[in-house]
């Protein structure tokens, strides 16, 4: 039988975590050796602390973005996690009720391109390895600029690739041979780890994202490698009215 699930292009990729879901969670803490709570708890400290924000979290997946910042910041008012995977989303509302916080939260099915919300909706927006999925980040970009506020800020975490020769080498390695291994293994889709690995090589990091943001209308841009740079944080603000 073949596992393979045909994708036309990037931005159906939710096919992909759809296929997934049950193991995803888990995979996270393994493949990440549990980095992937440090990364989130570094984004949870970022934002200003300002009485009654609005959090979009796009690609939210499970909700562990969304879940982080509900724990650890009181000035959150209400959350809003967007994603185009049905069982993804499934399992984000199933924690939202186990982690009493479906009150402050609400999820949605819906397209980064093209996100379901006003202009000037929300304080700060959040995106975590979900962009290098999408075939022009440039415009999800812009309509993240579009919907925050003025003065908000956008924080996407994505993977890199580390400056260090060396560490380039076994990371590369680890993407190639161990991730796609372990991921078989543990969610049995023989395809979907390979390419999600494969995204990571390809897309643009560090400098080159940043003139992404820039190319949005994004000032302010910052970008900060995380665990020797296989991750980086990257923000940008919105300081005009325009779109």
């Amino acid at each position: 039988m073949n596992n393979k699930i045909d994708i036309s292009n990037k931005d159906r990729s939710y096919k992909i975590f759809d296929s997934i879901y049950a193991k995803y969670d888990l995979l996270n803490r393994l493949l990440s050796f549990g980095q992937d709570i440090f990364w989130r708890n570094r984004i949870c400290k970022l934002p200003k602390k300002k009485e009654n924000q609005i959090l979009l979290d796009l690609a939210t997946g499970t909700g562990d973005i969304l879940f982080s910042f509900l724990k650890k910041r009181e000035d959150i008012k209400f959350t809003i996690g967007l994603d185009m995977s049905i069982n993804m989303l499934h399992i984000a509302k199933i924690k939202s009720i186990k982690k009493n916080f479906n009150k402050k939260s609400s999820f949605i099915r819906g397209d980064a391109n093209l996100i379901p919300l006003t202009t000037e909706k929300v304080d700060f927006a959040t995106m975590a390895f979900g962009i290098r999925n999408i075939t022009e980040p440039v415009i999800v970009l812009k309509d993240i600029k579009r919907v925050l506020k003025t003065g908000g800020k956008a924080i996407i975490l994505e993977f890199s690739l580390p400056k260090s020769k060396i560490m380039k080498f076994f990371f590369l390695f680890y993407l190639r041979k161990i991730v796609p291994l372990v991921g078989r293994i543990v969610s049995g889709d023989k395809f979907a780890y390979r390419y999600l690995n494969e995204t990571i090589e390809d897309f643009p990091y560090g400098k080159d994202f940043c003139r992404l943001m820039e190319d949005a209308g994004f000032s302010n841009i910052s970008a900060t490698p995380l665990t020797f740079g296989i991750a980086t944080i990257y923000q940008g603000e919105k300081i005009d009215k325009t779109n």
